[in-house]
């Protein structure tokens, strides 16, 4: 498959889904993993998986916009973009990807 099958405004719109997903699963909100799995909800583990699923989804975008040479940091503050290119979703990952200082409030 060549690149002109891809879009980058199609890859762009997934990225931005991608990271609403992984946002919405770092605050525990509801995502699409709660309707796929929805009895795991009573497992304690559960948040950790649901995390680690939209961590690797991001990682995939990112992935293809890079193979594919579209340019997607620019959705991400600096420290974030540190993050994913170090591809290890860690605590300070979970602890700190919403910036202290940063204007934008979390995902609603």
């Amino acid at each position: 498959m060549g690149k002109e099958h891809l879009s980058s405004e199609y890859l762009m719109t997934k990225l931005s889904e991608s990271k609403v997903h992984f946002e919405r699963a770092l605050d525990c909100k509801h995502t699409e993993f709660d309707d796929l799995y929805p009895y795991m909800i009573e497992h304690p583990q559960f948040f950790w998986y649901k995390r680690y699923v939209a961590w690797s989804e991001l990682l995939t975008i990112v992935k293809l916009c890079n193979e594919l040479d579209i340019e997607w940091k620019t959705q991400f503050s600096q420290q974030q973009a540190d993050y994913i290119e170090s591809r290890v979703m860690s605590g300070k990952v979970l602890d700190e990807w919403f910036e202290k200082n940063d204007s934008k409030e979390h995902v609603g």
